[in-house]
């Protein structure tokens, strides 16, 4: 499995940035079935889940970002995306992709707000500069 997050740079607060994660999955599990999603790293805190997709199409957003932020995936693409609006200065950090396949993840991995710590592929980070 690899992932590659691109997209990132600088952008004003209020402002709006599109990541892009190019994934490549080639196992016998079709990349359909893997649940994606977005991490962040601020700088001095801790990394922390933004935004996920699951395989059914559900979705699952850090609190601080609903309503403005929209993860999507085109699988025809192997991209998935990440659409920011509205920023805000805090939201500085690097941006991870990730991603990782459950035959059944709500019982193997428990409740979806727990399925960020399962997510065990990675791709390296794009860079986001908020500034006021």
């Amino acid at each position: 499995v690899s992932l590659v997050a691109s997209g990132g740079g600088s952008a004003d607060t209020g402002g709006s940035l599109r990541l892009s994660c190019r994934f490549s999955i080639n196992t016998h599990t079709p990349a359909s079935d893997y649940c994606m999603g977005w991490f962040r790293k601020a700088p001095g805190k801790d990394r922390e889940g933004v935004a996920m997709l699951d395989p059914d199409g559900t979705t699952l957003y850090a609190d601080s970002v609903k309503g403005r932020f929209t993860i999507s995936r085109d699988n025809a693409k192997s991209t998935l995306y990440l659409q920011m609006n509205s920023f805000e200065t805090e939201e500085t950090g690097d941006y991870y992709c990730a991603a990782d396949n459950s035959e059944d993840p709500l019982d193997t991995w428990g409740p979806r707000d727990t399925w960020w710590a399962y997510l065990g592929y990675w791709g390296p980070g794009t860079q986001v500069t908020v500034s006021s």
